[in-house]
């Protein structure tokens, strides 16, 4: 349908909505929804926590830098609080705070230099640390080349495939459904369902990497799709170091990487991002592939040395769909008004999940309009000062 005017969804309480794709932004925009009184529906080609999924792994860094950017840093702080009360809600464990360190490199600091003026603003704890310091507070790390570290406590690791399936299972029991179907849309960009248009009041479309073959005029042209590797380490035998109980996540800008200590007996987990690692998302294995699981164990020899002598015991191939800005896609298409396409991940929306579900569900039902970044436009690349995610 057509909307006559902003207030038209007040008269249509009750009326059907439709989400496509279940990871993490469309489980909370489909919660967020249906708590504002409307019948929704959820659908995906596969299982919610399915392991081709963005949303997928068993852990998801949650940290509040994001350089000079005071929007991305107040929702993450917003949603810090929300997982805490889904977490409280649910009676599981969906978020470890275990903190985060941020290692700034010598003359590659400047997202990191950035960020102080906007914890300072907004109050964020935070602490800074000379090389002598972290060495003394971080064994686990080995601080060659480092300018200094940035320790947020208020930061950790959300437990990302628990969060999805228990936020699924929340909605169902609220009354949502979940549907196992295949969404495509034809050559003007319609959604078609099992060969038939795909009619409702609204439909949120958040199917992460898939959207620019759904959407090849409108999404592919602002939207790459990046590989990422990533494997689980072993913790030495008997030894509690690595554990989430006395390490920190971490992000290295200089080597590109990040990771997480040992949580719920992981092993420690390491990623290296190359944004060249291009992945075909139907047809390739979803295994770690041997150049990138060598780079990955040389950084770890080199970052955290302890860990040297162990083995890999897990690992996870996902990718990352990535904006020139990296600024999150939240907008009606351009032709089809009842459609809100979300995404745009850039490697730093799961944690962002509640508020931005309650933010696509304000802009679907036209209670406000979306926010500039967020518009689907021609994007440009930001600088790392002035990136939200550092890329």
């Amino acid at each position: 349908m057509r909307y006559a005017d902003p207030s038209g969804f007040e008269r249509m309480k009750g009326s059907e909505i439709v989400v496509v794709g279940a990871g993490i932004a469309g489980v909370m925009s489909a919660l967020s929804l249906q708590q504002k009184g409307y019948r929704v529906a959820l659908i995906d080609r596969w299982e919610p926590g399915h392991p081709r999924a963005s949303s997928t792994d068993y852990n998801r860094l949650f940290r509040n830098i994001h350089g000079a950017d005071r929007m991305y840093t107040l929702w993450a702080r917003q949603s810090r609080l929300r997982w805490m009360e889904l977490q409280a809600e649910l009676n599981c464990v969906l978020y470890v705070e275990c903190g985060a360190l941020v290692i700034a490199t010598q003359r590659h600091s400047d997202w990191e230099d950035a960020t102080f003026a906007t914890f300072d603003d907004l109050g964020v704890p935070y602490f800074k640390y000379d090389v002598d310091e972290l060495s003394v507070r971080f064994p686990q790390f080995k601080f060659d080349n480092v300018a200094y570290g940035l320790y947020e406590p208020e930061a950790g690791a959300l437990m990302a495939h628990r969060a999805i399936i228990e936020s699924t299972k929340k909605f169902v029991r609220e009354g949502g459904s979940v549907h196992r179907h295949h969404v495509r849309t034809d050559e003007h960009e319609r959604l078609h369902l099992d060969g038939k248009p795909l009619e409702a009041d609204l439909v949120v479309v958040s199917a992460g990497p898939w959207l620019g073959s759904m959407y090849p005029r409108t999404i592919a042209p602002i939207l790459d799709i990046v590989r990422q590797n990533i494997i689980y380490t072993s913790t030495p035998n008997a030894d509690t170091t690595y554990d989430g109980t006395g390490m920190p996540c971490w992000i290295d800008h200089g080597h590109s990487a990040y990771g997480a200590p040992s949580i719920e007996g992981s092993g420690v987990k390491a990623a290296i991002a190359w944004t060249e690692a291009i992945i075909d998302l139907d047809n390739d294995e979803r295994i770690v592939d041997q150049a990138t699981f060598t780079r990955t164990r040389q950084y770890l020899r080199n970052r955290l040395p302890g860990l040297a002598r162990e083995r890999a015991v897990d690992q996870k191939a996902c990718q990352i769909a990535m904006t020139p800005d990296t600024h999150f896609i939240i907008d009606h298409h351009p032709q089809h008004e009842n459609v809100v396409i979300v995404g745009g991940c850039s490697g730093h929306l799961f944690k962002h999940g509640p508020v931005l579900g309650d933010f696509v569900a304000g802009v679907g039902l036209r209670e406000f309009g979306t926010a500039e970044r967020f518009k689907i436009n021609s994007r440009l690349r930001l600088s790392s000062e002035d990136s939200p995610s550092g890329r």
